[in-house]
């Protein structure tokens, strides 16, 4: 235990003394806040000048109430001009585009017969909110020539909220859901990214030893399991430590930023998110209902998810990086390391796509079970479970799984490890792995 505690001492001091760790640690937040000032900025730029689209309605059913203007598109009528002369107008001019309503005699003919004319390939949400202008009018025309009362229509609409309960009667809410969604994919985006950056650095370190020849003293007096799991700990601390750092220098440099500019960064949110979400976050924010939001925040097992969050979070780095330092020891260069990498980063990947097209769905599902429990997906998907309510049995035998796994896959890659560190001048193979499985 002195040998691996030495190690991790030496991993570690040696990771955090490095003035490019230093550097990045302090500059990274910086440029993640900078690119997204940038990208806020760029968006407000860009739609600071409206859009101008001309439409030439020769059917004569819609009228200006048809296409009211908003603060990003702005409907000129051109019908009188025509629309060969529109067209040239167009094309000369800086206007976006020009739709065009042709006159037939059925709506059916007529809502395939819509044309819209542009210089440069147009923005699909501009033609989807032409559509549904288009379809609304002709739907509502369609039901007035069965004789049917728009106005009792709209008055027959009603909105329904389902109030949620679980059996022992407390209450959730749609809010609550989109919380614990946002959480497990911010869980697992971060695990991702974690595995990626900390993983490729153990096998960084392995592949630098090797080449300068000094882990042949260090073997000398230390196992291989001692080594790889002093550096694979040693790596995870360094990062976990660079993680905190940036949470807080983000957070007091979003702070700044957004107060001392007037940048609001809840325009950048609302291009990534869907209508639900943004409906449940306007709806929740009217008035004082923000404290709803921080009551719902607060409703949750917030003990519970951040102790399972720093297990799977750490469970599933070392997991992988015992497979990267593998692959360090076995080749003499990055280069040769591209032909290990993509069985390693598979199943990661695997997870990731996995708890967004299932978990969020259906976080109960047998889909989502059977990846939480099998440990080179269950860090990602099983984080993602987490805040919708697992059962201690079923987070007893993932988590069981993933350190039986993590210690057999530091065993493993240790056998490789031993034998590919010393290793020489040849690049090597799946085949070569195998067999130095078996020495």
């Amino acid at each position: 235990m002195s040998k691996l505690k030495l190690i991790i001492q030496r991993e570690f001091v040696a990771k955090v003394r490095n003035k490019s760790f230093i550097i990045m640690t302090f500059l990274s937040p910086l440029i993640m806040v900078g690119m997204l000032t940038l990208v806020v900025f760029l968006m407000k730029k860009n739609d600071e000048k409206a859009k101008e689209i001309v439409y030439v309605d020769n059917s004569g059913l819609f009228d200006k109430t048809d296409f009211k203007d908003s603060e990003s598109i702005k409907y000129l009528d051109f019908t009188n001009t025509g629309i060969s002369e529109t067209k040239k107008k167009v094309e000369e001019g800086s206007y976006y585009g020009v739709l065009y309503i042709p006159k037939k005699d059925s709506l059916e003919v007529l809502a395939s017969s819509v044309e819209f004319y542009s210089k440069d390939s147009p923005n699909m949400s501009i033609i989807n909110s032409l559509e549904s202008k288009i379809e609304k009018k002709l739907r509502n025309k369609k039901l007035t020539n069965f004789g049917i009362d728009l106005a009792q229509i709209e008055a027959s609409k009603i909105n329904t909220d389902i109030k949620m309960y679980d059996f022992s009667g407390e209450e959730s809410s749609k809010l609550r859901n989109w919380i614990k969604i946002i959480f497990g994919a911010i869980a697992g985006y971060l695990l991702m990214m974690f595995v990626m950056i900390y993983g490729t650095s153990v096998m960084r370190s392995v592949i630098e030893e090797k080449t300068s020849r000094i882990i042949e003293i260090i073997v000398s007096s230390v196992k291989p399991f001692q080594l790889m799991l002093g550096k694979i700990i040693g790596n995870a601390s360094a990062g976990l430590l660079q993680f905190f750092i940036w949470g807080i220098l983000l957070f007091v440099i979003l702070t700044i930023v957004s107060s001392v500019f007037g940048v609001d960064m809840s325009q950048m949110q609302n291009t990534s998110v869907s209508a639900e979400q943004m409906d449940a976050v306007k709806n929740a924010a009217e008035g004082d209902k923000m404290q709803l939001v921080v009551q719902e925040i607060l409703g949750l097992p917030i003990l519970k998810l951040f102790v399972l969050f720093i297990f799977y979070f750490l469970g599933g780095f070392m997991l992988y990086s015992s497979l990267f330092a593998a692959v360090g020891a076995a080749v003499d260069n990055e280069t040769d390391t591209q032909q290990f990498m993509l069985p390693i980063m598979l199943p990661l990947i695997l997870g990731v796509y996995v708890g967004f097209a299932t978990v969020v769905n259906d976080p109960h599902g047998p889909v989502s079970i059977i990846f939480s429990y099998i440990p080179l997906t269950s860090p990602i998907v099983m984080l993602m479970r987490v805040p919708f309510g697992v059962s201690w049995t079923e987070l007893a035998i993932s988590m069981s799984l993933l350190v039986a796994t993590f210690v057999f896959m530091v065993w493993l890659a240790a056998k490789i490890y031993r034998v590919g560190i010393l290793m020489y001048g040849k690049k090597a193979t799946y085949k070569d792995l195998y067999k130095w499985l078996k020495y």
